[in-house]
C-alpha cells in the first residue's frame, strides 16, 4: 500500500506567539500533554506494525511546535528506520533541539521549517538549518508573505545555500500589487502558486485515496479541510476508506490541501518532496511552467 498520512494529534500549544496565528504562545496542561504522547505512541505503533511492503509518507502537521516535545522526536527518529516509512516530516518552527536528527536515517526524514522573524534571529534560525546540512535531512523554509516580512524574506534567502527552497506562503487577504508580486517571486518563483484559492469543488483530489488526514483518536478524514469521518485508522477495516472522491468545497486555499488535486499536476513541481514542500531544483530556479496559473 502506498498513502501519505498527515497526522495532528491534540497537541494545540506553541513557543512562539506570532499575531497570524490562534494557537501563539498557547500552552497545553499536562493532562493534554499526556494525551496528545499517548496518540502519537499509538499512531507510532500502528505504523510500525503494518507490513514492510507498505510505502507510508507521513507528515506530522500540529496545532503548533511538536518538535519541542521529546515524544516527537524519538518517534521521528524511530519511523525513518522503518522499512514500511518512505518519508516521515513534521512541520516546525525549528526552535528545538536537532541533536536527535543523527539518530534518524537522513534518507526518509525531513523537516518543513517556518522561520518567523519576531521571534527569532536569522543567525539563530541559519545555524540550525547547517545543522540539518551536515546530518544529510531534507529540508525546506518557509515565510509568511506578510508585507512587513519582505526584508527578513530576502535575507534569509540569500543567507541560505541556493539550493534550499525558500517559499512563501501567501498572505491571500492582502491583494498583491503586481509590484508586490514581483518581488516575493524572486525569493520563491512559485509564489503565485500559492496566492490562488484553487477552484475544487467537483474536482478529483487524491485527498481520500492517496493521502488522508488522522487525528489524534485515529479518525481518518480526507483532509484537513472537510470535516466529514471516513473511517478510523484503528478500525480492521480502515482501508475500505480508500477510494476516489470529488472535492465537496468551493477551492482549495492551503498548500497540503491543494497539493493533491488532481489538475494541478504538483508531483511535476515536487516529486518526492511533496510532504515536506521541497520543490525541484528546476521549480527552485523558476523553470519549471505552470500552465495552470495562466488560468488562475
Amino acid at each position: 500500500m502506498k498513502l501519505d498520512i498527515l497526522y495532528r494529534g491534540p497537541l494545540a500549544s506553541c513557543n512562539y506567539g506570532c499575531a497570524y496565528c490562534p494557537f501563539a504562545k498557547r500552552k497545553d496542561d499536562r493532562d493534554a500533554l499526556a494525551r496528545d504522547r499517548n496518540a502519537w505512541t499509538r499512531f507510532a505503533g500502528w505504523v510500525a506494525a503494518r507490513p514492510a511492503t507498505d510505502e507510508l509518507g507521513i507528515l506530522v502537521t500540529p496545532w503548533g511546535e511538536a518538535l519541542i516535545r521529546r515524544w516527537y522526536r524519538d518517534g521521528l527518529a524511530e519511523l525513518s528506520h522503518l522499512p514500511q516509512v518512505r518519508r516521515v516530516a513534521a512541520q516546525t518552527n525549528l526552535s528545538g533541539p536537532l541533536d536527535w536528527v543523527t539518530r534518524a536515517d537522513p534518507t526518509r526524514l525531513a523537516l518543513w521549517c517556518t522561520y518567523h522573524p519576531l521571534w527569532t534571529s536569522e543567525a539563530a534560525f541559519v545555524a540550525q538549518c547547517a545543522r540539518l546540512d551536515a546530518a544529510g535531512v531534507s529540508y525546506s523554509v518557509g515565510v509568511v508573505g506578510d508585507r512587513d516580512h519582505l526584508d527578513a524574506a530576502r535575507s534569509l534567502r540569500a543567507a541560505l545555500p541556493e539550493r534550499v527552497y525558500v517559499w512563501i506562503n501567501a498572505v491571500k487577504a492582502l491583494g498583491y500589487s503586481a509590484e508586490e508580486r514581483a518581488a516575493w517571486r524572486a525569493i520563491d518563483p512559485l509564489f503565485d502558486l500559492n496566492t490562488v484559492r484553487w477552484p475544487s469543488a467537483g474536482r478529483a483530489c487524491g485527498a481520500g485515496e492517496r493521502a488522508i488526514s488522522v487525528d489524534g483518536d485515529g479518525t481518518m478524514r480526507r483532509c484537513h479541510f472537510i470535516a466529514e469521518p471516513i473511517g478510523n485508522l484503528y478500525d480492521a477495516d480502515w482501508d475500505r476508506a480508500l477510494q476516489p472522491r470529488p472535492c465537496t468545497n468551493a477551492d482549495c486555499h492551503c498548500y497540503i490541501g491543494y497539493a493533491h488535486l488532481d489538475y494541478l499536476a504538483l508531483d511535476q513541481v515536487y516529486a518526492g518532496g511533496l510532504l515536506e514542500r521541497v520543490a525541484l531544483a528546476d521549480a527552485r530556479a523558476g523553470r519549471v511552467t505552470l500552465p495552470v496559473l495562466a488560468s488562475a
